[in-house]
């Protein structure tokens, strides 16, 4: 009887033990199942935005060779001024539908340059118009010479838009293959559109006008980039010492960017803590260019005041004294910071370095310095014509100072003035005004936007 009991007992121990086995096997597919289903809904989602993105790229596109076309015809001022404001507005709306196709910023840089200077151009064209000059001869040719481009670019972007309504690639082949996809020679024809589009800028020098992103304003020696020119084995070392060497799990060179606006040595490291850190390190003088690190902050235990102050000492121990900060960004924990250069009180907005700053426990996250790269000097701020009191006589009468100082602003056609500095208030809206500090001509406004995010300047 013992042995039967104890074979019964067994039988019911296994049997139990089988439901359980099926019960969670069953648990196994059902989970299995669901995400399944949401990373194909997660999927399909991602292919309807790149989609969007790019239909939108194409319409904008489309808007911009039109009116360039009506540019070139305008023959009054306001008509002009009109057409030239369309075109500037198309012109960036196109660029930031092309920032948001899943291709590494690399591989489309004339493309992107191509309508960087078309925004740029057409604004600056818009204020000649404004106050009523006409176009000059070179002025029409730049524009008839943007025009023959735009045109390559619809053409292309038209094949490509029936390459996908065809199936012949799908976006997600383009986000696996990274930033090599454009630079391998392989049987694709959304490659081979891509490249062709490439090809079409290949040759375009850019136009001499005085606007932000004319080429030869670009092309100029970098003000702040000094030092000679350093080997990769060089730049590596930089980073070594910039992250810190006992902070470094693994490091690995990811090339050289030789087309950017500041040639870079590029590399990934992944830290001890597991996150990935990229970083650029100047040719020239092996300057730190930018740094981010993909690292989650799920928490905000410190205030804007603390991580203001975090990032700028971070900046004084990497070599960037005499920071200001001036405006903010929060999002997912981190906030993006803004600082300029002050110089003997006057602060300096060319010479900007953005700094991300994690609100959980102040570090670091991310550095970009270009803009200090490419100005930063010793200005001569002793071109002060007018006082203070005198400069305020330019300001509208409905102005409520609340701050006032020097600062060099930078301009459209990347010059540099000297202005007085107003923060005020007209009713319930926060400007900020700037009046040359050798005429008292009123040379900028910005609207002051405080958001739940943070704090920014338009």
């Amino acid at each position: 009887m013992s042995k039967l009991s104890n074979l019964r007992s067994r039988l019911k121990k296994e049997h139990i033990l089988t439901i359980v086995c099926i019960f969670l096997l069953a648990i196994a597919i059902i989970l299995g199942i669901f995400l399944y289903k949401k990373q194909k809904e997660y999927h399909q989602a991602s292919q309807n935005a790149y989609n969007m993105a790019f239909y939108e790229l194409v319409d904008y596109v489309q808007n911009v060779e039109v009116y360039l076309a009506k540019s070139l015809i305008s023959s009054t001022p306001e008509h002009g001024a009109e057409t030239l404001t369309n075109l500037w507005r198309e012109a960036n709306l196109a660029q930031n539908y092309l920032s948001q196709l899943p291709i590494a910023s690399q591989e489309l840089e004339n493309t992107e340059k191509f309508l960087n200077q078309v925004s740029d151009y057409s604004y600056s064209l818009s204020r000649k118009n404004i106050y009523n000059e006409s176009l000059t001869e070179d002025d029409l040719n730049n524009l008839k010479e943007l025009h023959t481009y735009s045109v390559d670019l619809e053409n292309t972007l038209n094949q490509l838009s029936e390459d996908l309504n065809n199936g012949r690639f799908k976006w997600d082949e383009l986000t696996k293959k990274g930033t090599t996809a454009f630079a391998q020679q392989v049987d694709n024809i959304s490659q081979e559109s891509f490249s062709n589009l490439e090809e079409n800028f290949h040759e375009y020098a850019g136009l001499i006008y005085d606007g932000a992103f004319s080429e030869h304003i670009t092309s100029n020696e970098k003000k702040g980039l000094t030092g000679d020119d350093i080997s990769e084995e060089e730049a590596k070392q930089k980073v070594t010492e910039f992250i810190g060497n006992d902070q470094i799990q693994d490091i690995q060179n990811l090339g050289f960017s030789e087309n950017a606006t500041i040639p870079v040595y590029d590399f990934s490291i992944t830290n001890n803590d597991g996150n990935n850190i990229n970083i650029s390190i100047s040719q020239k003088g092996g300057h730190i260019v930018a740094m981010n690190s993909d690292r989650d902050v799920n928490v905000e235990s410190i205030s804007q005041e603390e991580a203001n102050e975090k990032g700028k000492t971070f900046l004084t121990e990497k070599g960037f004294p005499n920071m200001t900060e001036t405006y903010f960004l929060k999002q997912d924990g981190i906030v993006t910071i803004n600082y300029a250069y002050t110089q003997d009180g006057v602060i300096m907005y060319p010479d900007l370095i953005k700094v991300k700053v994690a609100l959980d426990n102040g570090e670091v996250l991310g550095i970009e310095t270009t803009g200090y790269l490419n100005n930063h000097t010793q200005r001569d701020v002793s071109n002060v014509k007018i006082s203070a009191e005198t400069a305020k006589q330019s300001l509208n009468k409905n102005l409520q100072i609340e701050s006032e100082g020097l600062a060099v602003i930078p301009t459209e056609w990347q010059t540099e003035i000297l202005c007085y500095e107003f923060k005020g208030k007209v009713e319930d809206r926060e400007f900020l005004v700037y009046i040359n500090a050798e005429n008292g001509r009123e040379e900028d406004i910005l609207i002051i936007t405080d958001t739940p995010n943070g704090t920014l300047a338009m």
